[in-house]
């Protein structure tokens, strides 16, 4: 059992490790988002039913790649993303990791309380005035998981995952079944559109952010066979299913809103039983991110604390309207997430060679210029690409990190290639 603090200043040792299931569970958890089924409907409405499922694969495929490929540097070093961010964006440098992924978590937290509360007002038909002290309930109640920490969101995802999925595939059979069958659903003309590069950003992006702090939990992995293994099957099964479920949904009534489609199905307590588990397994982990950011933003081990006040500022941002501003916070993302997974990989294999010395001892600078710049070249780019932006964002971020610091090795060392140990 882990320590209290659950170590947001310092390596995971081993006697905190975990094996595969509990590891898999919450990331499955983390995946079963409401968010991304209202991605997956906007795919089912701009694609045929074979073109949508291609969309899914690609775009899971390659976020799962990304999120084992972090998760097993995560397990080797016992570090999380804001404390990788150390070794290649510097001591005080490392604070732009923490205030990026702190932003992005805290915006989903701030959608997720929102959503839940406004859904909640249609569903049952409450009068408005009860969406902001919905909001502020369910703000501060959704950060009690997080508060008692892994244990808490392992024992919660135990119970909603199961149900979860019991209840898409239910949906997803009552909607097979009014579509006509398969025959149906292959029959079944798009009413929007969409290129495809843009759809495979929109699959990737809505879960960017969290495959790249997904190493909060895959630092607790027993060995990296265990971290890739969890993350590669949560993300690219459990979001998957989630893409998939969403699209397959609006194909056959020509609605995003799976909330919505439920309710046609005739499963609307059902749907308000899916909304509440399914958020709440979502927002544990994603205030639970934020509130490591902030530790390691302010150097502090009160996590706890941190969550709380966390937890308070997502409520007001949720009161502000952010559900309003899902589809714009997600091409953000895409953008200027991904780039921060770029620059730490080619730190950690090309720099560090594959593993980092013990960060207690490590002689870091403030900042670390050659990573910054790195991520800032990655970040414009991906947001300017017409391609598949975080992609884009990786690869230059990773790309100019090692030419930089090949290009400054052979500055110091003529005729020699290589770089600093």
């Amino acid at each position: 059992m882990s320590s209290p603090s659950e170590f947001p200043l310092s390596e995971a040792p081993q006697s905190a490790r975990k094996g595969l299931l509990p590891i898999a569970m919450v990331l499955f958890s983390f995946t079963f988002f409401t968010g991304t089924m209202f991605a997956g409907g906007k795919l089912g409405m701009a694609f045929s039913f074979v073109d949508m499922l291609w969309v899914a694969t690609l775009g899971n495929s390659l976020l799962a790649l990304y999120a084992a490929a972090l998760a097993f540097i995560a397990s080797r070093s016992g570090l999380n993303t804001v404390l990788m961010g150390r070794f290649c964006f510097g001591e005080a440098g490392s604070r732009l990791s923490d205030f990026l992924l702190g932003f992005a978590e805290l915006g989903w937290y701030a959608w997720g309380t929102a959503t839940v509360a406004i859904v909640l007002v249609k569903l049952l038909g409450l009068a408005d005035g009860f969406g902001m002290p919905l909001m502020v309930l369910f703000g501060l109640g959704f950060s009690i998981t997080a508060i008692i920490g892994f244990k808490g969101l392992d024992l919660l995802s135990r119970v909603s995952v199961p149900l979860m999925f019991v209840l898409l595939l239910v949906s997803m059979y009552i909607a097979t079944r009014d579509a006509g069958g398969f025959a149906g659903l292959a029959a079944v003309v798009p009413h929007e559109t969409m290129t495809f590069s843009a759809a495979v950003t929109m699959v990737f992006g809505t879960f960017a952010s969290g495959a790249t702090q997904a190493t909060n939990w895959t630092r607790l992995a027993r060995s990296g066979r265990v971290a890739v293994i969890a993350s590669g099957v949560a993300f690219l099964l459990g979001n998957g299913l989630m893409v998939v479920a969403g699209a397959w949904c609006a194909m056959v009534y020509q609605q995003a809103d799976i909330v919505d489609v439920m309710m046609l199905q005739g499963l609307s307590f059902a749907a308000v039983v899916m909304l509440c588990l399914n958020l709440w397994t979502i927002q544990g982990p994603t205030i639970y991110n934020v509130s490591a950011a902030a530790c390691h933003l302010l150097r502090s081990e009160r996590r706890r604390t941190a969550t709380l006040v966390a937890a308070g500022v997502g409520i007001v941002l949720a009161m502000g309207g952010m559900y309003e501003m899902l589809i714009p916070f997600l091409v953000l993302l895409g953008s200027i997430i991904p780039p921060v997974g770029g620059v730490i990989m080619a730190d950690f294999w090309y720099r560090h060679r594959g593993k980092y010395p013990p960060l207690c001892t490590a002689n870091l600078p403030r900042y670390n210029l050659t990573g910054l710049f790195a991520y800032a070249v990655g970040a414009v780019l991906a947001y300017a690409s017409p391609w598949v932006a975080p992609l884009v964002g990786i690869a230059a971020s990773a790309v100019c990190y090692i030419v930089i610091l090949e290009l400054g090795a052979r500055r110091r060392a003529p005729g020699q290639a290589g770089v600093e140990p």
